[in-house]
C-alpha cells in the first residue's frame, strides 16, 4: 500500500505539470481557431449579401452534381430522405441511391414508392467493389437511380456510386438526412466562384431531433425535449463553427462530414476512392485529396462553410452515443496513423504544421490526458496526495474554459446564421453550454478513451447506431408530392 501511495504521489506531481501545459496549449489553439472562424464568417457574410441564389439556378457555371446516398437498413428514413433530396433547388443534378445489401425493407420501400424498374446497364469498373446485383430507374422520376449491391460497407457503396456517377462533382450524403432546399446551391457556390482551385467543400451538419418538419423541410429549428441531443447541438456548433471554419481558413481542414460533403470525382478516382475497411473513410478521403494536390504541386482549396445545412438524427441514449464516439475515435486514430508522414512537415503547409498536429495531439491522444486529469485528480484528493488548491483550480479552470469555448461557438452562431430564432431555445442553449461541462464532456472523454483502447488492441466493430427515424425524433407534418 505504501508503494502504491508513493507511486501515486510522484506520478500526481508529474501529472500536474503535464495537465497544466496541456490545457494551456489546448485553449490557446481554440482561441486561435475561434479568431480565425470569426474573421472567416465575417468575410463570408459580407460576400453573401451580394449573392443571388435565384440567378445561380440558371447559371451555366453551376457544375452538374451527382448526389450519392449509401444506405443499409434505412427503411424508416429512406423514403423521406429521397423525397427531400428530389426537391433541392439546383440546375442539373442526379440522385443515386446505393442499397448496400440491406436485410430489411429498404429496397422494397424505394421500388414501391418511386415506381422503379430494373435496368442492368450502368457504368462500373473504375473502382473495384463488391458485385452489383441490379440497377433501377423510373420513368416518372428521371433524376433518380437505384443501385442494389452485395453488402460491402459504406465505403464500398460510395465507390459504386462514384463508378456510376455521370457528373464532375459528387455530393455524399447519409440515408437519414434532410437537406435545406438551397443547400446544394450554397455548397456549390465556392466552386462556381473558384472552379480551378476548390476541389472539395463541406457543409454544416445540424441536429434534427426536436425540429418541426413540413413538406420534407425543416420549417422550425428547435431543441429536443431530451438532454442528450441538446448537448450534441452545442458540441456540433463548437466543432463546426469554431473548429472546422478556423481550419478551413488556413486550408488545413481534415474532415468533411460523410453526411454532407461535395468532392471532385476525377480526383476521387485518382486516389482510389474511399478506402474500404476504414472506419474514418470521410476523413481519409479528405487527406488523400490534400496529398494528391500537394504532390502534384497544384494550388487547391478544401473548404468548410457553415451556410449549407444538412439535418440529421443524433443518439438519444448513452449506449448508442458511446458506440458512435468509440467508432469515431478509432477511425480518427487509424487515419492519423496512415498519414503520420505529414506530421510537422512544412511541405504540407499548415495542414502539416497545424491541422494534423492538433488532431493527433489533442483530438487523438488528448482524451487520455483529459480524462486522466480528472481521474488522477480525484484519486489524489482521496488519498490526500495532491494540493487541494491545485485540484480546485484545475477543475474550475477546465470547466470555465470549456464554457467559454461553447459560448464562443454560440456567439458565432447567433451573429451569423441564427437558425434558432426562439428566445427560449437560445436561453436553453446557453444553459446547456454551461452544464455540459459538468459531466457530459467528461463522459465523452471517457468514450473517446474507450475508442483509443479499441484502436490500440484492434477491438470493436462498426457499431450499429439504432435510429428511431425522422418521424420519431422530429415533429413531422405533411409530406410533399414529388416533382419529376
Amino acid at each position: 500500500m505504501k508503494g502504491f501511495i508513493l507511486f501515486v504521489t510522484i506520478f500526481s506531481q508529474f501529472f500536474e505539470g503535464i495537465i497544466i501545459l496541456y490545457f494551456l496549449f489546448l485553449n490557446l489553439i481554440y482561441l486561435y481557431f475561434i479568431l480565425l472562424s470569426a474573421r472567416e464568417i465575417k468575410h463570408y457574410l459580407r460576400k453573401r449579401e451580394y449573392s443571388d441564389y435565384d440567378l445561380l439556378l440558371t447559371d451555366f457555371m453551376a457544375p452538374p452534381i451527382s448526389i450519392l446516398i449509401p444506405v443499409y437498413n434505412e427503411e424508416n428514413n429512406v423514403v423521406a430522405t429521397l423525397k427531400n433530396i428530389l426537391h433541392v433547388q439546383y440546375p442539373i443534378y442526379e440522385v443515386i441511391l446505393i442499397n448496400d445489401g440491406s436485410t430489411d425493407q429498404t429496397l422494397e420501400h424505394v421500388i414501391r414508392e418511386f415506381d422503379m424498374l430494373p435496368n442492368h446497364q450502368f457504368q462500373k469498373n473504375h473502382l473495384k467493389t463488391k458485385p452489383v446485383r441490379c440497377g433501377y430507374y423510373s420513368l416518372q422520376y428521371p433524376k433518380l437511380r437505384v443501385i442494389d449491391k452485395e453488402n460491402g460497407g459504406k465505403s464500398d457503396a460510395l465507390n459504386v456510386g462514384i463508378n456510376c456517377a455521370k457528373y464532375e462533382f459528387f455530393l455524399a450524403v447519409d440515408g437519414d438526412v434532410l437537406l435545406e432546399p438551397d443547400s446544394l446551391l450554397r455548397i456549390a457556390r465556392p466552386i462556381i466562384e473558384n472552379p480551378s482551385e476548390v476541389v472539395a467543400v463541406g457543409g454544416i451538419v445540424r441536429i434534427l431531433n426536436g425540429c418541426e418538419v413540413e413538406d420534407g423541410v425543416v420549417k422550425v429549428p428547435a431543441l429536443s425535449k431530451k438532454c442528450l441531443p441538446n448537448f450534441q447541438v452545442v458540441e456540433y456548433l463548437r466543432a463546426f463553427l469554431a473548429g472546422r471554419t478556423g481550419l478551413s481558413a488556413i486550408n488545413a481542414n481534415l474532415i468533411i462530414s460523410g453526411a454532407f460533403g461535395l468532392f471532385r470525382r476525377d480526383i476521387a478516382l485518382e486516389v482510389g476512392g474511399y478506402h474500404v475497411g476504414s472506419v474514418g473513410e470521410d476523413m481519409e478521403l479528405v487527406l488523400a485529396f490534400h496529398e494528391n494536390r500537394i504532390k502534384q504541386n497544384v494550388p487547391y482549396k478544401i473548404l468548410f462553410i457553415g451556410d449549407p445545412v444538412c439535418w440529421t438524427e443524433v443518439p438519444e441514449t448513452m449506449s448508442v452515443l458511446s458506440r458512435q464516439r468509440r467508432r469515431w475515435q478509432k477511425g480518427l486514430l487509424q487515419v492519423l496513423a496512415k498519414y503520420k508522414h505529414m506530421f510537422f512537415r512544412k511541405k504540407y503547409g499548415r495542414l502539416g504544421t497545424v491541422g494534423i498536429p492538433f488532431f493527433y495531439i489533442f483530438e487523438g491522444w488528448g482524451s487520455l490526458l483529459e480524462f486522466g486529469g480528472y481521474f488522477f485528480t480525484a484519486i489524489g484528493l482521496y488519498f490526500g496526495l495532491i494540493n487541494k488548491l491545485f485540484a480546485i483550480a484545475f477543475l474550475a479552470a477546465s470547466v470555465a474554459l470549456g464554457v467559454a469555448n461553447s459560448l464562443s461557438a454560440l456567439i458565432l452562431e447567433e451573429i451569423s446564421f441564427r437558425r434558432y430564432q426562439k428566445f427560449s431555445d437560445l436561453a436553453k442553449l446557453v444553459f446547456v453550454a454551461v452544464i455540459e461541462n459538468l459531466g457530459y464532456r467528461q463522459m465523452v472523454a471517457f468514450f473517446r478513451c474507450l475508442g483509443l483502447w479499441d484502436y490500440l488492441f484492434n477491438q470493436g466493430s462498426w457499431g450499429r447506431m439504432e435510429k428511431k427515424g425522422i418521424r420519431k425524433v422530429a415533429k413531422v407534418g405533411k409530406q410533399p408530392p414529388i416533382a419529376p
